[in-house]
């Protein structure tokens, strides 16, 4: 297969994308070999073998950003979970489109696809932001470093989502049977964003950690995404044929997109560490301060509840110490948390 600039003739010709439909002619660009359908309950469902990785990638992303989430001290875990966020509306998006629940006739469809178009383009951005806030340019979890990555993903997702939209429709210049700015948006963009992206991290670990482990988890991720396209791009008619349309390239190349996101987590992971003395785990109980004054006569004089952080006054065996006392001397904020916990 010969992939031409601007062309999605040869990319559609060979694998099912959610764009092909609504490119290159009036009735779309159909792949010469695709995946074959199923019905269920009187409908037909087109990839299904590639819909199961999708609700597969739902529920792994899921994990991915609760765990995420449970990190509060950890460097850029604001950032990063944005980008785990975006994956999984594309990832409900691509199920829906790719298994023609919304069929590609319904007036609907052209909708769908661009904003899963902005999408895409957009998530590739907020990766692309990630990949310099170890570099520390902004403070991570800051207003300037938050809302510079929600506004520079909102207007990619507002460019690609037009060019996008005006392709299909065709107005404003642009045409279905001449695609070049969406092939730039769709095709193009994507692996500019992640090349960027892996060339900073090794820039980032070579030049600030002394462990070269996770220089592993950027190359195996790098090695799905580029296994992922190949397959999907060069070898996807070759899969459907030998398998005898059970499954084609769309199936291997969403496997590895998850295994690629997978990998991006792994990174994070590794080269975040989390600051234990300052994080806010399951047993918050050890941080409140029970006030004797304010129990209403109930005895806690067997239960040690004063943390005894950066010289906390412990309580006595008649009642306990005040949360003025404990402020002053145990250098404790509102609550009994740190002051410097800003999670």
């Amino acid at each position: 297969m010969g992939v031409q600039f601007g062309s999605f003739d040869d990319i559609c010709g060979t694998a099912a994308l959610v764009v092909c439909p609504l490119v290159g002619t009036a009735q779309g660009i159909e792949p010469s070999c695709y995946s074959r359908n199923v019905e269920v309950g009187g409908n037909l469902i087109f990839q299904p073998s590639t819909c199961f990785v999708h609700i597969v990638a739902i529920i792994m992303t899921a994990i991915m950003i609760f765990h995420i989430r449970s990190k509060y001290t950890a460097v850029g875990r604001k950032e990063i979970v944005m980008f785990f966020y975006m994956y999984t509306v594309i990832e409900l998006l691509a199920m829906f489109l790719d298994s023609n629940i919304i069929p590609t006739a319904n007036a609907s469809y052209p909708w769908f696809a661009a904003i899963y178009t902005g999408l895409v383009a957009s998530a590739f951005c907020c990766l692309l932001i990630n990949g310099f806030v170890g570099f520390q340019f902004a403070e991570d979890g800051t207003p300037l470093s938050l809302w510079f990555l929600r506004i520079s993903s909102l207007v990619v997702f507002g460019v690609g989502f037009f060019i996008a939209i005006a392709t299909f429709k065709g107005f404003a210049g642009f045409s279905y049977s001449k695609p070049i700015a969406l092939w730039i948006i769709y095709i193009l963009w994507p692996i500019i964003c992640a090349a960027v992206y892996v060339i900073s991290q090794l820039v980032l670990v070579f030049r600030t950690l002394e462990d070269r482990w996770p220089i592993g988890d950027i190359v195996f991720g790098a090695a799905f995404f580029t296994v992922g396209n190949v397959l999907l791009f060069a070898f996807s008619v070759t899969i459907c044929d030998a398998i005898k349309h059970y499954i084609d390239g769309l199936f291997f190349f969403t496997l590895c997109m998850l295994l690629s996101v997978m990998m991006v987590y792994k990174y994070w992971d590794s080269i975040t560490r989390e600051d234990l003395e300052f994080s806010v785990g399951s047993k918050a109980a050890v941080w409140e301060v029970k006030d004797p004054l304010l129990s209403n006569g109930l005895d806690y004089s067997e239960e040690d509840t004063a943390s005894a952080y950066h010289g906390g006054v412990a309580p006595s065996l008649v009642g306990g110490v005040s949360g003025q006392q404990l402020y002053q001397k145990g250098g404790m904020g509102m609550r009994g948390y740190p002051p410097s916990d800003r999670y």
